[in-house]
């Protein structure tokens, strides 16, 4: 057996835990004669996207729906809150109407900003999403018109197998993901303790490019940002600066 279909196997074995995942590969454990339908990518392709090398735990598989050559082109990361304001979305959509010239837009599939960057990357634009889940389930069950048109007109990953169910524990996991694969990360909207905040920490860890907008002060769904701006992110305070980054070269 490949090593590709002996990943795949391992994947849904063990529910896409990567560290079971890691562990059978290092015990050369005998594969369960799975029958694998949907489609993948391993870190062993030549398709898997060289941004996720720089991930202590880099995704020992990709499982997609879409097109999977978006994943070698240039990519920007977008998120924001779920339960986003007035002032989040207007920024969001200010982003990514601009960096999607330029960049394919990358984000999680969650209400809120990140469907708010998908929407608006998909006119004119290319988007990816990563969800924490098997690729049968759409969460929120509110995306699933936006889950529809990516399946058919740009890209939705996963490190779990179909069938996989939502764990909370899965989301703060497939962050470091939306943290690697774009050149730049820009938060558009973020309390202190929030998911996006971990996704940041992932991106620094990596020494990606961070980008915030700020907020007025004693405004709790932007004291993640501002915390941001004060420890060295970028502030974004005109929008000449997004379309610089738009320009600059790659």
């Amino acid at each position: 057996m490949e090593k590709k279909d002996l990943i795949a196997s391992y994947a849904y074995r063990y529910q896409g835990n990567w560290q079971k995942i890691k562990r059978a590969l290092e015990m050369q454990e005998d594969p369960l004669p799975y029958t694998i339908e949907e489609k993948f990518i391993t870190i062993f392709d030549e398709a898997y996207p060289a941004p996720l090398m720089d991930l202590q735990c880099p995704p020992w598989i990709l499982f997609y729906q879409g097109d999977i050559s978006l994943l070698k082109k240039p990519m920007a990361t977008i998120v924001g809150s779920r339960d986003i304001s007035e002032y989040g979305r207007k920024v969001t959509e200010k982003a990514a109407d601009i960096l999607k010239d330029r960049y394919v837009l990358v984000s999680g599939m969650a209400k809120g900003a990140d469907a708010c960057v998908h929407e608006r990357a998909l006119i004119g634009g290319h988007t990816i999403g990563v969800i924490g889940s098997g690729l049968k389930t759409c969460y929120p069950k509110e995306n699933i018109r936006l889950y529809e048109q990516m399946r058919k007109s740009d890209l939705i990953l996963s490190e779990f197998p179909w069938d996989v169910g939502i764990q909370r524990y899965h989301f703060p996991w497939r962050n470091r993901i939306l943290a690697a694969l774009g050149s730049l990360t820009v938060v558009t909207q973020a309390r202190l303790h929030s998911g996006t905040m971990l996704t940041v920490n992932e991106a620094l860890e990596m020494d990606r490019d961070i980008y915030c907008f700020p907020y007025p002060f004693g405004y709790p769904e932007g004291e993640g940002c501002n915390k941001l701006i004060a420890e060295g992110a970028m502030i974004l305070y005109d929008i000449s600066q997004l379309k610089d980054i738009a320009h600059r070269k790659i």
